[in-house]
């Protein structure tokens, strides 16, 4: 069976990339899972580029008979010109707890009403395959910051990050409906066409 190592350490990140690309026919693998154990610097300027750094550094390390996929994804907030943005991950510092992250998201949103809460969850999907090619596709999904936090499924921002058509935050939605239309559901269905 062909391998797919996802180059990332974040087992929710992990659970929902399982399911999402349950039906591809290739074996999903973790960096731990394929005994990949190397941090790579992410750099680049764009989620694209951050995801092409990551996937091609843990392609050369990866066998022969595997795709390496590699994700980029943040929040952008309209209104905090685009923060977090790529520095999602390290916003307000690398150990800082969501919880606190997303706190200080919505403070800075005091005062702010409606259609000026709007944000987005971008996420840049890029595949490095073992002949060197390497192919990119960016998925999103666009709602408003919460006025509080809610839910309890998902991670990261997810609780604070409220999607109108749905009256929830990604938080409050069930993991099925929630990679229906997530930026990663996005990113990777769009990746799944190109494997």
């Amino acid at each position: 069976m062909k391998k797919i190592i996802f180059a990332t350490g974040n087992e929710n990140k992990m659970k929902e990339i399982r399911m999402i690309l349950a039906d591809c026919g290739y074996e999903i693998l973790s960096m731990k899972q394929a005994g990949i154990d190397v941090d790579v610097v992410e750099d680049g300027s764009t989620f694209e580029e951050n995801a092409i750094i990551k996937a091609t550094a843990i392609s050369k390390l990866a066998g022969e008979d595997c795709v390496v996929l590699a994700d980029d994804s943040g929040l952008e907030v309209d209104y905090l010109n685009k923060e977090p943005g790529i520095y999602s991950a390290r916003y307000e510092g690398v150990d800082t707890p969501y919880s606190i992250k997303n706190q200080i998201i919505i403070d800075r949103l005091a005062g702010v009403e409606g259609e000026a809460r709007s944000a987005r969850f971008v996420c840049a999907i890029a595949a490095a395959f073992p002949d060197g090619r390497v192919e990119t596709r960016r998925g999103t999904i666009e709602g408003r910051i919460a006025f509080e936090p809610a839910g309890e499924n998902g991670f990261g921002y997810d609780p604070i990050f409220y999607v109108p058509e749905f009256g929830k935050t990604t938080a409050e939605l069930d993991p099925e409906e929630k990679n229906k239309v997530s930026h990663r559901g996005n990113a990777l269905r769009m990746i799944k066409e190109v494997l």
